[in-house]
């Protein structure tokens, strides 16, 4: 049987494309953090009648909706990033802005730091919202008129205003230093109780979600900083969801679930010993915790196509805005650039949510202008609570999110001066139409064939994190700790490996796919990791298998 499969066109999908998904666990934390973040800057600036600086600090505010995930040792560096990325992008575009006044020029310019922008987020993983409000800020402040001698006072209100979000996205740290890692625990713990749970729990892609759970809970303790007595025991659920994993026959989901209801809140951790066949697995964490990773610049290259797809498309759609006459063109520009995921696919999903949002958000915005209108204190109320309903229903749906944000986009540009609804309306919805369909276009035709060259390349990883993981477990003088390192580097190539053979399968035009190799690697891969499990019986299953 032939272990590749042909290429084919794709059915761009429609159904399932607008559901309504159940909303992030922590939905209120970035709502409530850039409310919180941008409240007292544009508050303000309102008593100083200088609204007209708001859209630089908001630049820095917005950075509040990053790393709300992450360990609080590990947030205060991703966020100081961020805040530095905010204001680095910021600070080239409104030099370009001050310089030039050529519209197709800073179009240019705006598209390469989108392309910048995406791949620097993707090799980053830094989570939602991703590249897109640094585009967004960008490219708006690249059609701001600028002289150079106020970029530096427009850069420092930025920069202020970062470091306030920056605080405000740290402080609940003091009230529950162990949040972040103890609801990666309890995420992983009932990934494992619904695998158990499952009508083919044998099956490699019934097993992902437990499986990522899983290695996704140890990156974030591995990232938590000194390993405290709280952190061991986190660890030691760890482990025990990986047995349970690996042996779903003999776990008790119940149990775990049990575990992960006491994760939650600020209460006692449960205390689950490791088991004993396990009782060397917490050894290989401090190891682990001394490796480095591959430097960034390693990672970028497979990132290459998306970010032509990012520049081209963005690019097209900002001159295609410029030639129907339409005055914001970079509206078109982050249209486009919201647009670009990890397939061909997947943007077409994000393109129809897109258009569905924005027309919504069109009519949101109608029904809001008589009510901003009414001042300006009544203009930043109105978008302060357009900012909080975006992150509360974006996680629910895209388009459910862009409802918020298209009328808090267009609101910002009011406080320069109040514009004519009708035209931003006019302005805006031109500006979706060409962005999408123009940006799509650009998806179709740069085509991203390395997404292949990545699948051969996981594949080959998998193959060698395993082959390494039964040398190890067939060694007996191998140090404590050698083993469960070699699991846990074996369950994380296989995360990325069903990572990249999903964008593949999502891609346009793509060579023959190893879709047969890519089973046989997981069902072998996820058989290693159950038999790991328990050391003493290793060496037996994977000779009866061999």
């Amino acid at each position: 049987m032939s272990s590749v499969r042909p290429p084919r066109a794709r059915r761009l999908p429609l159904s399932g494309v607008l559901r309504v998904n159940r909303p992030s666990e922590i939905w209120f934390k970035p709502a409530l953090s850039v409310v919180v973040a941008t409240a007292p800057p544009n508050l303000t600036l309102l008593a100083l009648d200088r609204l007209d600086l708001a859209m630089y600090t908001m630049a820095g505010s917005l950075c509040a909706l990053y790393a709300h995930n992450r360990p609080y040792a590990a947030r205060a560096g991703v966020l100081a990033r961020v805040v530095l990325g905010m204001v680095g992008g910021l600070a080239v575009a409104l030099v370009t802005a001050s310089l030039t006044a050529n519209a197709a020029v800073l179009v240019t310019v705006g598209a390469l730091l989108a392309a910048a922008q995406k791949a620097l987020c993707d090799v980053s993983r830094i989570g939602p919202p991703a590249n897109v409000i640094f585009t967004f800020v960008t490219s708006a402040a690249l059609f701001v008129p600028q002289g150079l001698a106020q970029v530096p006072g427009h850069l420092a209100a930025s920069a202020v205003a970062g470091l306030w979000a920056w605080l405000v996205c740290m402080a609940p740290g003091l009230a529950r230093p162990h949040g972040p890692e103890r609801r990666a625990t309890a995420q992983a713990l009932n990934a494992v109780a619904a695998h158990i749970e499952a009508a083919h729990p044998e099956r490699p892609g019934a097993r992902t979600a437990a499986t990522t759970a899983v290695h996704t809970a140890w990156q974030t303790l591995l990232s938590a900083g000194a390993r405290t007595e709280p952190r061991r025991a986190l660890e030691a659920l760890l482990v025990r969801a990986e047995v349970a994993l690996a042996a779903p026959a003999d776990a008790d989901p119940g149990r775990l679930r049990a575990w992960a209801r006491e994760l939650r809140g600020t209460g006692r951790l449960p205390r689950a010993a490791a088991p004993a066949e396990a009782a060397d697995e917490l050894l290989d964490v401090e190891c682990r915790r001394a490796g480095g990773r591959a430097p960034l610049w390693s990672r970028l290259g497979p990132l290459t196509p998306i970010a032509v797809r990012t520049a081209v498309g963005c690019a097209l759609a900002g001159y295609a805005s410029l030639a129907i006459g339409v005055g914001r063109p970079y509206w078109a520009l982050v249209t486009a650039a919201s647009l670009y995921q990890a397939n061909l696919t997947l943007t077409w999903n994000r393109g129809v949510q897109r258009v569905v949002g924005n027309l919504a958000g069109l009519s949101a915005f109608a029904a809001l202008v008589p009510l901003a209108h009414l001042g300006p204190a009544a203009l930043v109320l109105c978008c302060l609570a357009l900012s909080f309903g975006a992150e509360a229903l974006i996680s629910r749906n895209y388009w459910l999110g862009t409802i918020c944000v298209t009328p808090m986009a267009l609101l910002v540009t009011e406080f320069v001066r109040l514009e004519n609804p009708g035209e931003l309306i006019t302005d805006r919805l031109l500006d979706t139409l060409v962005g999408v369909l123009v940006g799509f276009l650009a998806a179709v035709a740069v085509t991203n064939r390395r997404a292949g060259d990545r699948v051969e390349h996981d594949l080959a990883a998998v193959e060698r994190a395993r082959e390494h993981t039964v040398r190890i477990a067939a060694d007996p003088n191998a140090a404590p700790g050698a083993l469960g390192a070699a699991r846990r580097a074996l369950a994380g190539a296989l995360v990325e490996l069903r990572a990249t053979s999903d964008a593949a399968a999502g891609e346009w035009w793509q060579r023959a796919r190893p879709s047969e190799r890519v089973t046989h690697a997981e069902q072998a891969g996820h058989r290693t990791l159950a038999a790991t499990v328990r050391r003493h019986g290793f060496q037996a299953s994977e000779g009866a298998r061999a």
